[in-house]
């Protein structure tokens, strides 16, 4: 039994200060605990500021298809008409070449249904007259040869005129001056037997002779001179027909080469119709094959624009809007211009998703889970209308691939990592406004760290 009411002998028997508890209870114990508290912060404090920190910078996107034609696009009609029946509906996949919708014509100018054919007879009608110009044509140039022989042959034949009758010109003078010399010959002869005669050295008779021949002499020399002047005429007459017959085929064949080349006008006027009939036959055929739209690539129809039936459409109208299947995932960031010099082309970058859950120190990436890696395909050379540069993202190839169920429109938040710097370093910079530390791998420096 304990003596409790006696207590010198309890205290002798117990000593509170063998007891932690009591100790700890004194106030003096209770400041020593709190200055020890405060120095073990303190070197915490002082060794935290000395951790390595990786600089970065934190930007949001969204997931486009990288090649311009593989993104969501908007099909358009080329043709104005009325709707008259849907075969696709909304989230249906399409093929390339598959129809969407018919349409039905509105405009006056085609509503002909018997156009084509109609076209077509006057596109034949048109060939016949191509055709009947050609042989006509090539008959102008047969008749147009002919005149020329045969312009040749008359030519010569008239040539051959107008030298003959030169010759007889020549031959005729010749003769003319021949007379001459023989009437001057018998007019001496003459004078001579008069004088013989009046001495009564020679007969009458003689006498009489010379006078006949004299006579005779000077009969011959004015038809001599006769002959002449008609051969001279004759030769003019030659020469005029050699001109006449020359400005005849002449004519002729200047007549001939008028309704060739008119004819020729013609038919090219002729084939320039053919053309543009077979112009406008190929432009209503083409427009015929319009009346059905059909999809430009295979993918999904997002959303029908254009609805119901009956409705009329203008040409250029969007009608439906499709999401092609095969397209390869990139993501559009963009960043402030004062981290456009840290940024080049085949930079990392760390992506969070929206849906996909992640646990990221952005400081220190060796410990972050759920993020998927890109690199940088392009940089924007010019801003946007945010007053930022864009980047294009693609997949790691090194690295895990992205989700399969990401889509085109997915958020993406981007965590792009520079340098490996001390966290009080880190602060200095962001009290100052610093931009991070420019990083290079080139120069040899540290790889960046990744997310994983």
């Amino acid at each position: 039994m304990l003596r409790v009411s006696r207590k010198a002998v309890i205290e002798k028997e117990f000593k509170l200060e063998h007891f932690s508890s009591y100790r700890r209870a004194l106030v003096k114990s209770q400041a020593k605990r709190q200055i020890n508290i405060l120095w073990g912060l303190g070197v915490f404090g002082l060794l935290f500021i000395f951790l390595p920190w990786t600089q970065n910078t934190r930007v949001s996107g969204k997931l486009i298809a990288l090649e311009p034609e593989k993104r969501p696009q908007t099909i358009h009609s080329i043709i104005a008409g009325r709707i008259e029946k849907w075969y696709v509906r909304e989230g249906d996949y399409v093929e390339k070449g598959d129809t969407i919708l018919f349409l039905s014509e509105i405009v006056d100018e085609y509503m002909d249904p018997k156009l084509l054919g109609r076209t077509q007879l006057q596109i034949d009608a048109k060939g016949l007259s191509v055709l009947a110009y050609d042989d006509k044509i090539d008959a102008l140039q047969r008749q147009l040869e002919a005149l020329k022989t045969n312009r040749g042959y008359r030519l010569e034949q008239a040539r051959n005129r107008v030298i003959q009758a030169r010759l007889q010109v020549t031959s005729d003078s010749i003769q003319f001056e021949a007379s001459k010399i023989n009437f001057d010959i018998a007019q001496r002869q003459l004078q001579r037997s008069e004088s013989l005669f009046q001495e009564g050295l020679t007969s009458l008779t003689e006498l009489e002779n010379r006078t006949n021949r004299m006579q005779q002499e000077q009969v011959k020399i004015i038809a001599a001179e006769n002959n002449m002047i008609s051969s001279k005429n004759d030769l003019l007459t030659a020469k005029i027909e050699l001109n006449s017959i020359e400005m005849e085929f002449d004519n002729l064949i200047a007549k001939t080469e008028s309704e060739l080349f008119t004819t020729m006008s013609l038919r090219f006027d002729t084939e320039i119709d053919l053309t543009k009939l077979e112009n406008q036959y190929s432009n209503f055929k083409v427009r015929a094959g319009n009346y059905y739209v059909v999809a430009p690539q295979s993918g999904y129809i997002t959303q029908a624009i254009q609805v119901g039936i009956g409705e009329t459409i203008n040409r250029g109208a969007r009608i439906a809007s499709i999401l092609p299947d095969d397209y390869q995932l990139a993501a559009e960031i963009y960043i402030e211009p004062i981290d456009l010099p840290l940024v080049d082309k085949g930079n990392k970058v760390r992506f969070i998703f929206d849906g996909w859950p992640a646990i990221v120190f952005s400081g220190w990436p060796q410990i972050s889970n759920g993020t998927f890696g890109g690199v940088v395909e392009a940089v924007d050379r010019f801003t946007g209308t945010n007053n930022k540069y864009r980047l294009l993202v693609l997949p790691d190839p090194n690295e895990t691939p992205w989700p399969e169920p990401l889509r085109i429109g997915t958020g993406a938040e981007a965590i792009m990592l520079f340098n490996d710097v001390p966290i009080w370093y880190e602060i200095w910079r962001q009290l100052n406004g610093f931009p991070a530390d420019f990083y290079e791998q080139d120069f040899g420096l540290q790889p960046k760290k990744k997310l994983d």
